[in-house]
């Protein structure tokens, strides 16, 4: 008994990698700002739970200027390390600021989807979560915005189709905010899919389901105080069957946990339990048409206590 059991915890640490680095807990927006530091402790410290003490940590690298430039403008790029500050804190947008602290994390957290991606490509990994911060779905080709910087899951769709050659890759996106860098990024590009509920209307106003892209982009808004049967709804009536149409060659998971019912900048009502049953699905779904590949990366989600409680569970399904 024993020997299969380590066995069987030697399997899962192979099946999911946890991709973080210090310098994201370093990065601090200022007091009393809602994505803050803690967040990430809150995350570090539901992955200390002894179910998932097997996974592999891996320290994030710093994402390149060619991986950046992928995504976002020269000019964008250029700014950003102009004015990276050397003390105090620099506003790049009413809601997006940055410490001293703020490019190493913002560098590591894109340089973590890249790093996972080449991962789960190369198999050795089948799934990975990218534990970091700053957030990064806002963040448009030439715009910081909603305390993102750099736009890391765009950053690592864009490395899978440049550097793996893959033609399909799916990012999905379930975080309570519309994800309008991601969409906007890949508008016209045919071999990204974007997925997407979010609660409407809220920040950043985006994601009606009028906004189609080439094809690729599939909104599904849902309104103030819906929960987890609306929620599921979405995934099981729109979103997944644009998904399975697609047939993927790989899942990005943009892991926002914000659409949780305690969360303070939203009003959904979706429970703990509805993140492992999306990321179960998902994973159904990677089995089928990717050969198990899942890059998760984390995005919103600021009630500490349901952020803790929804990446243990969506980790957990991902093992």
């Amino acid at each position: 008994m024993a020997a299969r059991t380590t066995e069987a915890r030697q399997s899962l640490s192979e099946n999911v990698r946890l991709y973080t680095h210090p310098a994201c807990l370093q990065h601090d927006p200022g007091e009393g700002h809602p994505e803050s530091p803690a967040r990430l402790r809150a995350v570090l410290e539901a992955l200390d739970d002894p179910r998932f003490a097997h996974i592999e940590r891996v320290e994030a690298p710093r994402a390149t200027r060619e991986q950046l430039l992928r995504v976002h403008q020269p000019a964008y790029i250029e700014s950003i390390y102009a004015n990276a500050p050397q003390s105090g804190s620099v506003r790049l947008d009413p809601d997006t600021v940055m410490s001293p602290a703020s490019l190493e994390a913002a560098e590591r957290a894109a340089g973590a989807v890249c790093a996972a991606v080449d991962a789960v490509m190369a198999k050795q990994t089948k799934r990975a979560f990218c534990a970091v911060r700053p957030p990064g779905h806002h963040a448009t080709p030439d715009a910081a915005m909603g305390f993102c910087i750099f736009n890391g899951i765009a950053v690592g769709a864009a490395h899978a189709l440049a550097v793996h050659g893959l033609g399909r890759v799916a990012i999905l996106d379930p975080d309570v905010h519309h994800g309008n860098g991601t969409q906007d990024i890949f508008w016209r590009e045919p071999r990204v899919l974007y997925l997407s509920s979010h609660q409407m209307p809220l920040y950043p106003g985006t994601g009606a389901r009028s906004e189609h892209g080439v094809g690729n982009v599939v909104n599904a808004p849902l309104p103030p105080q819906a929960g987890s049967r609306e929620f599921r709804a979405a995934w099981d009536d729109t979103l997944f069957p644009a998904l399975e149409d697609f047939r993927p060659q790989l899942l990005l998971v943009s892991a926002g946990f914000d659409a949780h019912r305690r969360d303070p900048l939203a009003q959904l009502q979706v429970e703990t339990e509805d993140y492992a049953w999306i990321t179960r699905r998902l994973c159904d779904l990677a089995d089928e048409h990717a050969q198990g590949r899942v890059v998760s990366v984390l995005e919103g989600g600021y009630d500490l206590g349901a952020l803790r409680e929804s990446v243990a569970a969506h980790v957990a399904a991902l093992l």
